[in-house]
């Protein structure tokens, strides 16, 4: 009786045991899972990020690309070593890039909060520029390869590629503030119907701004901007003292010494838009203060007072007119005075230095060379505007809905008064470049023509490929005894004065999501 006592108290503790072990098992309700739902107040792509009442976005592109005949992704040969036509001047340039962007929006009682952030990360083909040694050596540069310009440069090297940050920026209340589009720019920046980068006539600030901006909705498409914005990254095109001038810099596309002080006031902006169904308008101001350095060495030589300059621009955008369903017009035209980056934008050159042949009996090659800066003075001397005007426009076809093409132009005049011209023509170092009977007059023009063909054979992929010619007309005749360009491997000789030609062609194939 004994035993079986002890196996029944034994049998039971065991039991008692699991039990207790199986009811230590058993699972514990659960905190509920966030999960990521569709916000459809913004348009597709949308989502709420978990636990909150803001929206998010994420997209962006992957872009592969090949520019033929030019040191840059994407530009004319405007300047030495591109521009000098010999064993220096790249036959293509390659680039990779990738670019991030993310998209919030907070829906608040004092409407929607904005945030907006850009970035991109690419991988471009670097140039070579002469070091000017008696062996004639080279040096590789540009955005490959580490410092100091070996041509080892490797996926692991920091100096190998680079990182642009486009846009970030808060929008609240109708305010903008940090870097986004400038509201002087038409839609479209750089390109009414092209992929090519410098296209002169018209303000294409296509990376962004720092600004502070108010915009007011007026209804029906109308609004009104008011901007304060950064000049210093893309809006100074110089302020020349030409009493540094040299025959070198001249024939190199410089009149002087660059001599910008420091910030005092940002540009003030103003922009009127019609944006509605059947296209756009826009009409946009610009003021600009050019303050510059001192004449010399210290404050004791002195400094010119400053001088606002100025630039107004229309832009007029006609969308699905007859020629086929979303065929589009765009076209804008600008005037600036002292302000000169507004028509000649950052990404166009505003100085040249080209080579080409030549005809002329004696001379080694031909040259075209000029500069559009904001400004120019001599020392003792007041600040006096360069005077630009320009257009710019494109026209788009669908073919199909999987075919277009786009063929666009543009054209930009330098000019500058008698004072500028007495300056830089009487100077000692043009009187050394200019044979004789040379004529020297500083103004010119640049035209511009291109077109592009694109195809989409699945959405967002496309393949295309852009055609381009731009000409430096300039208005100096006759010949120069230019003094060399080591960067460029150009002898001391006696060149023509002529026109100049550049073209390009830039293949890609983009990937957007």
């Amino acid at each position: 009786m004994t035993q079986l006592k002890s196996l029944i108290l034994g049998s039971a503790a065991v039991l008692a045991a699991v039990g207790g072990a199986q009811a230590a098992d058993l699972p514990v309700k659960a905190k509920a899972v966030e999960y990521v739902k569709v916000c459809s107040l913004y348009g597709p792509g949308f989502y709420f990020i978990p636990g909150t009442d803001t929206c998010i976005k994420l997209g962006g592109y992957l872009r592969v690309e090949t520019a033929l005949n030019t040191n840059s992704v994407y530009g004319a040969q405007t300047s030495l070593p591109a521009s000098g036509q010999n064993a220096y001047d790249n036959y293509y340039t390659a680039r990779s890039r990738e670019d991030f962007n993310i998209d919030t929006r907070t829906a608040t009682e004092y409407g929607v909060v904005r945030t907006f952030f850009d970035a991109t990360f690419s991988w471009t083909t670097g140039g070579y520029a002469g070091t000017g040694s008696a062996t004639g050596g080279t040096l590789y540069s540009g955005a490959v390869g580490p410092a100091g310009g070996s041509v080892n440069g490797t996926d692991g090297n920091p100096n190998a590629g680079s990182l642009g940050v486009y846009y970030a920026f808060i929008q609240f209340a109708g305010f903008t503030m940090g870097k986004a589009v400038s509201q002087f720019d038409a839609p479209w920046n750089n390109y009414p119907a092209n992929n090519f980068d410098s296209l002169v006539g018209g303000g294409g600030t296509v990376t962004g701004v720092n600004q502070f901006t108010y915009t007011a909705q007026f209804g029906n498409g109308v609004s009104l901007a008011l901007s304060a914005q950064d000049q210093v990254a893309y809006y100074q095109s110089g302020l020349i003292n030409v009493s540094g001038i040299t025959a070198a810099g001249i024939a190199g596309g410089a009149y002087g010494t660059n001599d910008i002080g420091g910030t005092r006031a940002p540009d003030l902006v103003a922009s009127l838009r019609v944006d509605q169904a059947w296209g756009l308008f826009q009409a946009s101001f610009a003021a600009h203060d050019n303050h510059a350095g001192y004449y010399g060495a210290t404050e004791l030589t002195g400094r010119p007072d400053d001088k606002w300059g100025w630039a107004a621009q229309l832009a007029l955008s006609i969308k699905n007119i007859p020629t086929g369903a979303g065929d589009t017009i765009n076209v804008q035209g600008v005037y600036t005075d002292g302000a000169t980056r507004y028509n000649i934008q950052v990404l166009a050159p505003n100085s040249f230095s080209m080579f080409g042949g030549t005809g002329l009996a004696g001379a080694y090659q031909s040259i075209g060379f000029g500069s559009a800066p904001d400004t120019v003075y001599t020392t003792g001397g007041s600040q006096q505007s360069i005077t630009t005007w320009g257009f710019r426009g494109g026209y788009t076809h669908n073919w199909d809905p999987y075919w277009n093409t786009g063929i666009y132009g543009a054209y930009a005049g330098v000019r500058f008064n008698d004072a500028s011209k007495a300056m830089i023509c009487g100077s000692a170092a043009m009187g050394a470049l200019l044979t004789a009977g040379s004529t020297c007059n500083p103004d010119f023009n640049v035209a511009q023509a291109g077109v592009i063909t694109r195809w989409t054979p699945v959405k967002n992929l496309t393949f295309s490929g852009d055609f381009s010619w731009t000409r430096l007309d300039q208005k100096y005749s006759g010949s120069v005894a230019f003094p060399g360009a080591a960067a460029g491997a150009k002898p001391a000789a006696v060149y023509e004065i002529k026109d100049q030609d550049s073209f390009q062609l830039l293949l890609r194939a983009q990937r957007n999501w």
